[in-house]
């Protein structure tokens, strides 16, 4: 399995959820995850009930048989100034451009400057080994940009090491590319049973595949159960709508005669759902790509939900 995963998708599809399970579905039987935030909106901190993340790895929690998850909130300023003190060790220049403000305008001004601090920290967090040479973590799971923008993020470093022919920045940028088209890396996205998701899925993937960035799963976040089919309610709107009224009467609901129509327009509808989802669902698996789904939960996602959507991914395939 990759060991740096990448969770994108559209907004609203719920994939800073997605990315925070498979980093609790990853770190079983001892391994250690780190799950990176990249923008800047302590999404993280929120769903793990914690205090906001500061620019170090923290654990954040323990999984099943004793592994880890780590968190990171990736901030592009602090990252710029390690990269500063990493490749020309320019420590106390380095604030001291911070202070004149040099470091802010790279950060947000300079095209594609900011992407590469992001990306080129979570690749050596992937690199990183112990003193014993072991890896430092056993995966790196990322909540990355939404689909719209996540191949430009990804081949960033390839535009800058097409431009810096030679030096550091080339060979860093270099160095990260090369993890970002390995089978080292994997890119998920996250998509509902809905038209445009399943639209934007379609064309992010398509976006990924000319970029040569290696795209892993497509993960169908807060699938709701199918209770009746199209055939059951045309069954129950011919003519037994005098039946479902006794039924109702026998079962002790009172008024029953009125409450036929709107529970049959109910059935109705919950059909039309049903059967658009199979043609998104049709869709998808156009894509050929390897797909899991994850149930909505009523009760919305707190720490418990989490684990039990860990739990889901696991049982089919992500985490082992």
């Amino acid at each position: 399995m990759s060991r740096f995963q990448v969770v994108s998708g559209k907004g609203g599809t719920g994939k800073t959820t997605v990315a925070a399970a498979l980093a609790l579905a990853l770190a079983t039987e001892g391994k250690r995850t780190l799950l990176v935030e990249v923008e800047g909106r302590q999404g993280i901190a929120q769903l793990f009930e914690t205090e906001a993340l500061p620019y170090e790895e923290r654990k954040i929690a323990v999984s099943s048989g004793g592994g880890e998850v780590f968190a990171l909130a990736i901030d592009a300023e602090r990252a710029l100034l390690d990269y500063l003190q990493m490749f020309y060790k320019l420590g106390s220049a380095g604030r001291a451009l911070k202070k004149l403000g040099a470091i802010d305008f790279a950060t947000t001004v300079a095209p594609g400057v900011r992407d590469v601090l992001l990306t080129g920290k979570a690749c050596e967090a992937v690199r990183r080994k112990t003193k014993q040479g072991t890896f430092a973590y056993d995966y790196v799971v990322m909540d990355a940009p939404p689909t719209g923008r996540i191949t430009r993020f990804l081949n960033v470093n390839d535009e800058v090491a097409g431009l810096a022919k030679f030096g550091p920045i080339h060979n860093q940028a270099q160095a990260v590319m090369r993890v970002l088209k390995s089978p080292e890396t994997a890119v998920h996205m996250v998509t509902l049973l809905e038209e445009m998701p399943v639209q934007e899925t379609a064309d992010g993937v398509a976006e990924l595949r000319a970029a040569d960035l290696p795209v892993g799963k497509v993960i169908v976040n807060m699938v709701r159960p199918h209770l009746l089919d199209e055939e059951a309610v045309r069954s129950a709107a011919g003519d037994r709508r005098t039946d479902i009224a006794k039924a109702l009467t026998t079962a002790g609901v009172s008024g029953a005669a009125k409450l036929v129509t709107p529970l049959l327009e109910q059935a109705a509808d919950h059909a039309q759902r049903v059967e658009l989802e199979r043609e998104q669902r049709a869709a998808l698996s156009g894509l050929d790509l390897p797909a899991y789904e994850l149930p909505l939960l009523s009760e919305g996602v707190d720490l418990a939900g989490l684990y039990q959507l860990a739990k889901e991914l696991r049982k089919q395939g992500n985490g082992s």
